[in-house]
């Protein structure tokens, strides 16, 4: 690959361009992934019948999860559950050709697996409610989810295939982290291994992703960085648009599964740092600019990141004198 500096690309000129990057990272996965089977993950001797064949249905008392394990269960399904939605955005803007259609395939399937086993172990254990949680996948996964940012009028989308590549380098790295730390919160050593398993997933997904932005990067450096500033600055989890979201995350993040710290250390910087942003010298105008916008807009998180740790002493300062 040569770096395209200032020469125009179409966005299938770098599909065709990025080919052999894709070529060898899905060899890469294929070689280092594992496959297994959901219904190993599930204690099936916990489950039984509700009522409407006879047994019980489910009420409050059969959970043995904490409401903080309780509200990351739902989030992580809930965000695996929408899988239709990421694999349009994926399918439209990778080809169905070559490599990349057997990524587009072999991805979705590996991401299926996820929701069949999170939803098999929930339902099995009784750790929610099932009619509210099937109620809340046809909300959300009616309303769907586009993980690119709104287009301010400026956007070139023949480009978008780099937003959208960009976005899931570093939500499948926070999905990694929000499953172990789930896991950790259940309180269940098989729901901690089936979480251990999911997050492995997520892992090598991150990699192939992470990737292709690299190859990206040295071939249209102005405009993967434009990508990356965009998605990095309007960065969302995709459980960002179903119901009680808001509530969720701040008792995801109050306990310690996924907050603002860790989403700047764990999933941004590192990512960042992989792919030399801060130290390349091959960025034009257009890419040193976005640059520049990006490191202000770390300063600005790193700002929110001091002032969240600080409440949060706080408030672990005031629950440990009220224990004393």
């Amino acid at each position: 690959m040569t770096t395209l500096v200032g020469k125009r690309m179409s966005g299938s000129d770098l599909l065709r361009e990025l080919l052999p990057v894709c070529e060898s990272e899905v060899e890469r996965h294929m070689k280092m992934t594992r496959d297994w089977h959901p219904h190993d993950y599930v204690p099936w001797d916990d489950g039984r019948n509700f009522a409407m064949l006879g047994g019980t249905d489910w009420d409050s008392e059969q959970s043995k999860l904490s409401e903080t394990a309780k509200a990351a269960m739902i989030t992580n399904l809930l965000t695996e559950d929408n899988l239709p939605s990421y694999h349009r955005v994926i399918a439209e803007n990778f080809s169905l050709d070559d490599a990349w259609g057997f990524w587009v395939g072999r991805w979705t399937a590996e991401e299926n697996r996820h929701s069949v086993v999170m939803r098999d172990y929930l339902v099995v254990t009784r750790g929610v409610d099932p009619v509210e949680l099937e109620e809340i996948r046809m909300a959300h996964m009616t309303s769907g989810f586009n993980p690119l940012p709104e287009d301010d009028g400026q956007r070139d989308h023949s480009y978008d295939m780099l937003f959208a590549v960009t976005y899931v380098s570093f939500q499948e790295l926070a999905t990694r982290v929000s499953h172990r730390n789930t896991g950790k919160a259940c309180g269940d050593p098989i729901a901690d291994r089936m979480l251990q398993r999911v997050a492995a997933d997520e892992n090598l997904h991150m990699l192939f992703y992470r990737n292709i932005v690299s190859g990206a990067l040295d071939l249209v450096p102005d405009e993967a960085m434009a990508a990356i500033y965009a998605i990095v600055s309007n960065f969302q989890m995709p459980g960002a648009t179903m119901p009680n979201f808001r509530r969720n995350a701040v008792l995801i993040a109050k306990g310690g599964i996924y907050d603002l710290p860790q989403h700047m250390e764990d999933v941004v910087m590192p990512v960042l740092r992989k792919w030399r942003i801060f130290e390349r010298d091959d960025f034009g105008p257009l890419g040193e600019m976005y640059r520049e916008k990006l490191a202000d807009f770390l300063e600005q998180m790193n700002v929110k990141v001091a002032k969240f740790e600080a409440a949060r002493e706080r408030a672990l300062a005031r629950a440990r004198a009220k224990g004393a």
